[in-house]
């Protein structure tokens, strides 16, 4: 069965203990930011950041709110990174996570393209580039661990298992008190469904989520186009060396 985090946003106190622990277990190194208008640090998740936590601030039921969410690789059900890339350098995991072998990347980043939530990122600074993301602590899971944010989250915002519990305990959360839940799980069905869910008391729209991303896998409607790359390389080299011969035999004719 497929694995999931369940982050209750309501729960979150932006202590950002997740983002340093993905540093800490990745080996990422830390980012030198200066002031951006906002307290994220830093400002959006990067080659070298894979999960950052973001700072939103405004109004709802005429009440200012200030709240803080996690982002990362949502691990789309059926990702859209996988159906783009042409060398399956990405691989969609049993388990769940979405993973990438840069051995075999070739760099088209097709892959950041395809993705509904910009998540794929380009070492643009490296002289041999790589694309970054969160991978779901894929390793970590192989040996029946947690993912490293889950382990150190303090406050209960982020809870780990089978994603079909995960969405029961959802549904259950926001029955008990629907005056203090949004009645949305975001990622049950956005974009086919992810194995990151999310429950908020704040509208989604109002924390900066994409709502517009429809709940057909993105897969779907992209696959006639990446399948007609392949016959575009082979067919257009093909016919281009056909009318060169014909017209160089027409030459030699003459």
């Amino acid at each position: 069965m497929p694995k999931g985090v369940l982050v209750d946003l309501s729960r979150c106190v932006g202590c950002r203990g997740c983002q340093v622990a993905c540093k800490q277990w990745n080996q990422l190194p830390a980012e030198q930011t200066t002031w951006q208008g906002s307290y994220e640090n830093p400002p959006d998740i990067s080659p070298n950041t894979y999960t950052k936590v973001r700072f939103v601030e405004g109004n709802h039921r005429e009440q200012f709110f200030w709240r803080f969410y996690k982002t990362q690789c949502k691990h789309c059900l059926e990702p859209a990174c996988v159906s783009a890339c042409l060398v399956k350098a990405m691989e969609k995991k049993p388990g769940g996570p979405v993973t990438y072998d840069e051995h075999r990347c070739m760099g088209c980043r097709y892959c950041m393209i395809a993705c509904p939530f910009n998540t794929p990122k380009f070492e643009y600074d490296k002289a041999i580039p790589r694309i970054r993301k969160c991978q779901f602590c894929f390793d970590r899971q192989e040996v029946g661990r947690q993912p490293a944010c889950v382990q150190t989250c303090p406050s209960g915002t982020l809870k780990f298992g089978e994603r079909n519990e995960l969405l029961d305990v959802a549904k259950i959360r926001i029955y008990k008190e629907p005056n203090k839940y949004v009645h949305h799980i975001y990622g049950e069905h956005e974009a086919g469904g992810t194995s990151w869910l999310y429950i908020s008391d704040v509208p989604f729209e109002k924390l900066g989520f994409p709502t517009n991303i429809g709940t057909a896998p993105y897969p779907g409607l992209t696959k006639d186009f990446l399948y007609a790359v392949p016959i575009i390389f082979i067919a257009v080299p093909s016919l281009l060396l056909g009318i060169s011969y014909i017209k160089n035999r027409r030459n030699e004719d003459k």
